[in-house]
């Protein structure tokens, strides 16, 4: 669910930290907006950190010291490698914000890093991200062989919140099975491109894959990375925005599709998008075959990130003064979460800079108790070596759906949450590695469809 410490924090502030918060205003600086991001970069660069964290606003400033500034700048250069060179910069306007792209080149990776500049011509949001095209460590594999399908561009939903998207139709006349692609968290792409160099593409991986089976694939860009910036505008914000609605703008585009059957639509969700299936399903009202579940979290979200927290923190076989720090702020701000009298009122930067009405929303929701509600024939799978999403979380939809006829579930040693293979312990680090959905977990989706 986390995918990164350090890619997940950027990705919050961008998007969900308010522009007109009431912190102590900063004065203005001065300089051009593109001057000033080459300048905060190489700050970063020469391990200025103080430096650099004063270019911030004061609630960039708040939710990013000098010492977890460091941490992100150090874990990022774990991934790709040293900071070689500026190669390009372009600036995009956003109302009163500007937004400056500064595409960088490190040892291992093309990255842009985007940053949000307000009218005092200071940062307000921070994204790393890997550069647009920058698909060289991704390789597609052997069982998605592109002879066997055609890909169309497609638009999901309409009017101010309309995504792109591919589909992905068998070579043949059909109609077909199709099945609707739900993301985890964060602002994915529409092939949840996952690790800073692009290395794992796992929707693509699906896409590819369930179409060499004869079953068509929709994905798309999530809302969040498309209008990321009108988002953070929203005075309330939940799961219904983020991912639900438009999981049924999809459904709708391919119940008109003439290559597809229109009886035989599925929605497959991946970590959040997982837990989620339950309430997308009773929201499509009849209008799904069925429900597949990948790594679907069955507990609280904030439980999750702590979880998560901890395990990398101890990942190294010790914790630091500063990994303690962190965690212990971190508690404090998840008690402020499951706090009974939370509100409305309560300001995101006391909730991990998530909207109150983003964890009300959730408060009362059991993803497994939900889905033992439906009538929907259900598959659900576990990558056993998952530290994100847990066999914990496997324990609970067992619990609440193994007696029933009409679900499947199966976990797989040695895959991790993004049900690729390996021998270790899973960190952070793994996602950076190019690797593909292992063919067995393709071949039973595909099997499952098929028997439905």
């Amino acid at each position: 669910m986390l995918k990164h410490r350090a890619l997940l924090l950027l990705a919050v502030l961008l998007l969900l930290v308010s522009c007109g918060n009431k912190q102590t205003k900063l004065p203005p600086l001065e300089g051009d907006v593109a001057e000033l991001a080459s300048m905060f970069v190489e700050k970063l660069a020469t391990n200025d950190f103080a430096g650099a964290v004063e270019f911030f606003d004061a609630n960039m400033l708040k939710e990013l010291p000098e010492a977890k500034m460091q941490e992100v700048w150090q874990t990022l250069q774990e991934q790709v490698g040293a900071f070689q060179s500026e190669t390009n910069k372009e600036i995009e306007e956003m109302g009163q914000a500007q937004i400056v792209v500064l595409t960088a080149q490190f040892e291992r990776a093309l990255l842009d890093v985007r940053m949000t500049f307000n009218q005092d011509k200071r940062i307000i949001g921070l994204f790393f991200v890997p550069a647009t095209g920058s698909e060289a460590s991704y390789e597609p594999p052997s069982y998605g062989q592109p002879a066997n399908f055609t890909e169309t561009e497609v638009i999901v939903g309409e009017g101010e919140w309309k995504l792109p998207g591919t589909l992905t139709i068998p070579a043949g006349d059909g109609p077909f099975p199709a099945v609707v692609l739900v993301h985890g968290s964060g602002p994915n792409d529409r092939d949840e491109t996952i690790g800073i160099t692009g290395a794992n593409k796992p929707f693509k991986d699906l896409a590819w894959g369930l179409a060499n089976k004869g079953i068509a694939v929709l994905r798309y860009d999530k809302r969040t990375k498309v209008h990321g910036e009108k988002i953070i505008k929203l005075d309330t914000f939940t799961v219904k925005e983020e991912t639900i609605d438009d999981a049924i703008a999809a459904v709708a585009l391919l119940q008109n599709h003439e290559k597809i059957n229109n009886q035989e639509i599925y929605i497959l969700g991946h970590s959040l998008g997982g837990m989620l299936a339950p309430r997308i399903g009773k929201e499509a009202d009849g209008r799904l075959a069925g429900l597949i579940i990948l790594a679907g979290a069955a507990r609280p979200l904030e439980d999750l990130i702590l979880e998560q927290s901890r395990y990398l923190a101890a990942a190294d076989g010790k914790i630091s003064e500063l990994e303690a720090e962190n965690i212990r702020q971190l508690e404090a701000l998840l008690e402020r979460i499951k706090d009974p009298d939370l509100s409305l009122d309560t300001p995101a930067q006391e909730l991990l800079n998530v909207p109150a009405s983003y964890w009300l929303d959730l408060r009362d929701y059991k993803p497994a108790a939900t889905a033992a509600t439906l009538e929907l024939p259900m598959l659900i799978l576990q990558g056993e070596r998952d530290y994100q999403v847990t066999m914990d979380d496997f324990a609970l939809w067992q619990e609440a759906l193994a007696s029933y006829s009409n679900v499947q579930l199966k976990s797989y040693p040695g895959l991790n949450h993004l049900f690729i293979t390996g021998d270790q312990p899973s960190v952070p680090a793994e996602y950076e590695q190019p690797g593909n959905i292992e063919k067995t977990v393709i071949d039973d989706i595909a099997g499952w469809i098929h028997q439905h």
